[in-house]
């Protein structure tokens, strides 16, 4: 198992294949974010750990261009508040959905 911290650096170094190494690497503790991202959610959340770590996951390496990570720990802090916009970006979608967001705003004169 290579070092989390060499394969950023090779991603950070334009690398493709560090995209595919580094996934398997930080797969399980990305799970265990979730979950406890999920945990503090509000009964009925419709996203699973699974489908959180991969939307965080691609959002995480679809930025490397202008994002760099020192460390392991960079990362992970980085993929926690990935988590967490991922998760307000939906519960700002249900309640948009829930309160008319279908509808087309009309101001009047």
């Amino acid at each position: 198992m290579q070092d989390i911290t060499h394969i950023l650096q090779a991603l950070e170094a334009g690398e493709v294949a560090a995209t595919d190494q580094l996934l398997p690497v930080v797969y399980a503790e990305l799970q265990r974010l979730a979950r406890q991202k999920l945990a503090h959610e509000a009964p009925g959340q419709t996203l699973t750990a699974t489908a959180l770590v991969h939307e965080a996951y691609l959002r995480l390496v679809g930025q490397t261009a202008e994002q760099q990570w020192d460390h392991r720990g960079h990362f992970f802090a980085a993929a926690a508040e990935s988590m967490r916009r991922i998760l307000i970006e939906n519960a700002r979608r249900k309640k948009r959905l829930k309160h008319g967001g279908e509808h087309d705003r009309v101001d009047l004169p």
